[in-house]
């Protein structure tokens, strides 16, 4: 053994009690003065932010924390903790409930050690000092069984006030939407048991099928943002939404811009998710907004990658419904069309496509490449053969919905 390996030794050994120990240890654990340590401890806790000022009574704080330092003297007296602390349970569930943040309160525990360990090396001597040395292991292990079992209480006592939270508001939104004509009283009780006010304006968002896991994906992002979505199940179609600060933006983008970062980063994740989403005026129009927003989850082409918006997506919904109830849209037209050949055929249909995008010749002249005479004549060619004249907007519609 070298010299290195002697020193070693006999730091490891003055790190340990020795079998002489216990009786002076004892007594210098006697020596502790509960009152004068709760006094110490509680004029610096008020001190720690999340404590000031302190969410709980006062004589709460000064109670527990004598019956903590109590506990601590117990369990340096026994060589440590073996099973459950009592206290570090009831302060870890009181804490959690009073909303005192984690880190406050790991803040306002770590003086329990350092008050603990001010007043035992003052009631000890000079004469105790390797003694004290020797049970530095042991308060620090005692310290630190408390402190994890109290945040072990906590951490459960949180995760236990999210599901009640959760398991409230799943009830009050499914009550909003099994009532089709909720009073108004009701939708003020529901929207204050969210967390909402009645009258702001929410942003709707609905995924279907495989799209569910990317809604899903963007809910925990809001969240870990510091935002709250509310969700809410139609079949197999997920809803989501959330309130809008200040009544930002509209139906077509109703999270555009101004209203914080956090909300700009979830207008651009669902811009590119393959969802439907609608703004609702406030908590009365919400399962109506829904209902809207998953037929426009619904009517997403396979090919598509991006959200749909009332605006992107109505024509859609109008063709769908009008094809439901037994009246093709374009069949006149598609009759007329088969009599030209598919070259006229397709640059017809190109043509009268691209011009119901502008609703300028020459916009669509530009694009394709070609006179503005030239997409006039075609035009021209469409009305005549089909009947419907694309520059004639009532005409137009038709159109516009059965190409949707």
């Amino acid at each position: 053994m070298d010299e290195q390996d002697g020193i070693a030794g006999t730091r490891q050994l003055r790190d340990r009690p020795e079998p002489g120990d216990e009786r002076r240890w004892l007594e210098l654990l006697d020596a502790l003065d509960l009152d004068e340590l709760t006094d110490r401890f509680m004029t610096r806790v008020v001190t720690v932010s999340g404590y000031d000022p302190a969410p709980i009574p006062v004589s709460e704080l000064r109670r527990t924390g004598r019956l903590s330092f109590s506990t601590l003297i117990e369990g340096l007296r026994a060589g440590g903790f073996d099973g459950p602390v009592a206290v570090s349970t009831e302060v870890g569930v009181s804490r959690a409930r009073a909303g005192i943040p984690l880190e406050a309160l790991m803040t306002a525990i770590r003086h329990d050690f350092n008050v603990l360990w001010e007043v035992l090396t003052r009631v000890a001597n000079q004469e105790d000092a390797e003694l004290v040395i020797r049970h530095t292991g042991i308060v620090l292990s005692t310290v630190d069984e408390y402190v994890s079992q109290v945040q072990q209480a906590y951490t459960a006592e949180r995760t236990r006030m999210r599901a009640e939270e959760d398991s409230v508001h799943a009830g009050l939104i499914a009550s909003l939407f099994d009532d089709p004509d909720p009073t108004a009283e009701r939708l003020s009780r529901i929207a204050t048991g969210l967390g909402l006010d009645v009258d702001s304006p929410l942003l709707v968002i609905a995924a279907t099928g495989d799209d569910v896991r990317a809604l899903r994906v963007i809910i925990s992002d809001h969240a870990r943002a510091g935002g709250t979505m509310f969700t809410h199940h139609l079949g197999e179609v997920l809803i989501a939404f959330t309130q809008i600060p200040g009544g930002a933006g509209h139906a077509s983008s109703p999270v555009g811009g101004g209203t914080g970062h956090s909300l700009g980063a979830l207008a651009g994740k669902i811009a590119e998710a393959r969802v439907g989403y609608v703004r609702a005026d406030g908590i009365g129009t919400l399962r109506r907004s829904a209902l809207t927003a998953r037929d426009l989850a619904d009517v997403i082409a396979a090919d598509e990658a991006t959200a749909m918006t009332w605006r992107s997506g109505w024509a859609r919904l109008a063709a769908r419904s009008l094809n439901a109830a037994g009246n093709p849209i374009l069949a006149d037209v598609e009759s007329a069309l088969a009599a030209c050949g598919p070259v006229e055929r397709e640059r017809l249909i190109e043509a009268v496509q691209v011009y119901l995008a502008s609703g300028s010749i020459g916009a669509s002249a530009a694009q394709l490449f070609c006179h503005r005479n030239t997409v006039a004549n075609r035009l021209r060619r469409f009305a005549d053969l089909t009947g419907v004249d694309p520059m004639i907007p009532a005409e137009a519609a038709r159109l516009v919905v059965g190409w949707a």
